[in-house]
């Protein structure tokens, strides 16, 4: 998989031991006797029988931060960590200084109230979530292990690895669903259902977005961090919504036999119902030197176009062009000798208007994204330049947008 995806799935991927004291904890007895009544009324709502009883147990923060930083080493190479970072600085996500290990590790320490470890296939809950809490985390993270039984999530993420924006639209898949069927656990015990009230699906999905001032690492975090965090259960929950009034409980299976492909289905489940797939636009020929090799290479969906549109030009823009979006490529070659890393992009749309609208947007994250920007021409269609990381030239031909920057100066 690309760069852009393994922090998301991070937390997920945790396959750490069980602490010696989740075994002995004298609250974790009572909370698995809860549990198992939670997923008999789970298995009701989703038709996703409980094969066997699943194992619980209470952890730190302390010891969240520990596996997570154990996790990070054993599962990210140094230079894989080095390639995100630098991809997501080449497009302007995360400031030039920011250390994405160290705050990833941090945001996701601060948000886990608990995780269901599916390669252990274990519940754990952090000692630090409040008791009026518990049901609902227990009932989100107890859909994750229904949903384990019956379908393997490992596999299920392991195989959307090919792309990027394919395995967010996984997670989504994983993540929306157990967000989903939280709430209507809950509404049920009030006598409600997410059926037949859009009102209370809306406020539940947006409950993830809402930090109150309780989350400090998630609310100073740059944007691309917190929207991509959050996204997962906010449009997953209304994508799984969208699905269950379509199919019922048959799509509970159904999302995960037929999983979506892009963010952007996640984001309009009609183009998941119509199978838009999305396009793979050629990279622009940058005409490099000898020296230079493929660093990494990806996809940016739907998803990041708008949070780059929405950090740079706002949310207006961000939601008038994102929607537009068909297919996207990028790449980085870096030149180690030269200390030069270049990179491609290309990103098709489905009209000519909407590339022409990403263009005249492009050119103002360039000049922003970049404390010093010089433009050598400019026309409709296409602007050559320096920017703070050397040279750029930015092109749209027919509905595709391409960039290439970074580039060494011309020699004359």
């Amino acid at each position: 998989m690309g760069p852009l995806r393994r922090w998301a799935l991070l937390l997920g991927l945790l396959a750490c031991a069980a602490p010696a004291g989740g075994q002995t904890d004298p609250r974790a007895k009572d909370l698995c006797g809860e549990a198992n009544r939670i997923a008999q009324d789970l298995t009701k709502i989703s038709g996703m029988p409980l094969h066997h009883t699943v194992p619980c147990g209470f952890i730190t923060k302390e010891k969240i931060n520990e596996f997570l930083n154990k996790r990070v080493k054993e599962v990210v190479k140094p230079e894989e960590i080095r390639a995100e970072e630098l991809t997501l600085k080449k497009f302007g996500l995360v400031p030039q200084d920011f250390d994405l290990a160290r705050n990833t590790v941090d945001l996701l320490t601060e948000q886990a109230a608990a995780f269901y470890d599916y390669d252990k296939k274990k519940l754990f809950i952090t000692e630090s979530t409040p008791a009026d809490t518990q049901e609902p985390v227990l009932a989100h993270e107890l859909s994750h292990a229904l949903a384990d039984q019956s379908f393997n999530l490992a596999r299920f993420i392991r195989n959307g690895r090919k792309s990027d924006d394919g395995a967010t639209a996984r997670l989504a898949v994983m993540e929306g669903q157990a967000t989903w069927m939280m709430s209507e656990y809950l509404a049920r015990k009030n006598g409600q259902t997410l059926k037949d009230s859009p009102g209370l699906v809306a406020v539940m999905s947006n409950l993830s977005e809402s930090g109150g001032g309780q989350y400090p690492v998630f609310e100073s975090a740059p944007l691309y961090l917190r929207l991509t965090l959050v996204f997962p259960y906010t449009k997953g929950m209304l994508f799984q919504n969208a699905v269950f009034q379509r199919d019922g409980q048959f799509g509970f299976a159904e999302v995960f036999r037929r999983p979506p492909l892009s963010t952007q289905q996640i984001i309009h489940p009609e183009r998941y119902f119509s199978n838009l797939k999305p396009t793979d636009p050629d990279l622009p020929d940058a005409h490099l030197a000898r020296g230079y090799k493929s660093l990494v290479g990806g996809t940016l969906g739907e998803l990041e176009h708008g949070v780059l549109l929405e950090q740079y030009a706002g949310k207006q823009r961000a939601a008038e062009i994102a929607p537009h979006w068909r297919g996207s490529a990028f790449e980085l070659r870096e030149n180690k000798k030269a200390r030069c890393v270049v990179l491609l992009y290309a990103v098709e749309w489905d009209s000519e208007d909407a590339a022409r609208q990403y263009f005249t947007a492009y050119r103002e994250v360039l000049g922003k994204k970049w404390k010093n920007l010089s433009v050598a021409s400019e026309t409709a269609d296409s602007v050559t330049g320096t920017g703070d990381d050397g040279r750029f030239v930015l092109h749209r031909n027919g509905r595709t947008v391409t960039s290439v920057e970074g580039l060494p100066p011309e020699i004359h």
